[in-house]
């Protein structure tokens, strides 16, 4: 499982204009193989910006590589920096691997 972040800055007051980007967005995700699901993560709030993250789920590193290549991809961010007054600077990725054998829930017990 490979986990794919952007964490942003959002300016305060356009939590609510970020938010509803997000939801009508044609992201095309379920389109990639290897795709598995995608969350928004609010954070805190604090009195310059309120943290945000978006979060994809992977079967593996090589499935999102092949989406960051991908027409879907391109499709998807084609008007992304029209939202950039929005947030504070460049959105900052960070990518994570499953460490095999540590993992707990439900999902682990039905092999998701």
């Amino acid at each position: 499982m490979y986990i794919a972040m952007n964490r942003f800055k959002v300016v305060p007051g356009s939590e609510e204009a970020f938010e509803e980007i997000w939801r009508n967005r044609e992201s095309r995700l379920e389109e990639m193989p290897g795709f598995v699901e995608f969350h928004l993560l609010r954070g805190p709030a604090g009195e310059d910006c309120t943290l945000y993250a978006s979060h994809t789920v992977w079967e593996s590193e090589a499935h999102f590589r092949a989406w960051t290549r991908s027409e879907q991809f391109r499709s998807a961010h084609r008007n992304a920096g029209a939202n950039k007054p929005l947030y504070l600077g460049h959105p900052q990725f960070e990518g994570f691997e499953a460490v095999p054998g540590i993992r707990v829930g439900r999902a682990a017990e039905v092999g998701g």
